[in-house]
């Protein structure tokens, strides 16, 4: 009996508190500034100079690039294995322009296996998604993403 009234009484202590229980996907949290989820990539910023997938302890990157008329380096594939990732975050911390970026994306719930490995291109549209939620999206970034959707498209057409 007295097990029960101390358990109401834990119970009723808790009334006035503030709720921490998020009515979630309909409320969304508010992530920490730190915290790391799923990658996005801006192609006009890479440089191939293979730094990510060399420093990826699961070996989840893989990119390929050839080189142009001006001589520079440019992207054509770049896709990232999430079934192996452990968002470890090294690839953007070593990347020297910043094309690779973590993002709060998270859910990448999927049927099978074989949709977790994610192309350039999901990565750029993960990146123009985590920028409008972020209210990030001006008439500079939307140029940005158009010259994003170009090189995307180019990669595509090789």
């Amino acid at each position: 009996m007295f097990g029960l009234l101390k358990g109401f009484g834990v119970t009723v202590s808790q009334i006035p508190k503030k709720k921490v229980t998020l009515q979630y996907p309909d409320v969304k949290p508010n992530w920490p500034d730190r915290f790391r989820g799923v990658h996005k990539f801006n192609p006009n910023l890479c440089i191939v100079c293979n730094q990510c997938a060399r420093i990826c302890p699961t070996s989840c990157i893989s990119l390929s690039g050839s080189r142009g008329e001006d001589k520079k380096l440019h992207i054509e594939t770049y896709d990232i294995n999430f079934e192996i990732c452990i968002l470890c975050d090294l690839c953007t911390e070593v990347c020297p322009t910043e094309a690779i970026q973590m993002t709060d994306t998270f859910e990448l719930a999927e049927y099978n296996r074989d949709a977790l490995y994610k192309n350039m291109e999901w990565l750029v549209e993960n990146g123009k998604q985590h920028a409008q939620r972020k209210g990030l999206i001006g008439e500079a970034s939307v140029h940005d993403a158009n010259d994003t959707d170009e090189v995307a498209g180019k990669a595509g057409e090789k």
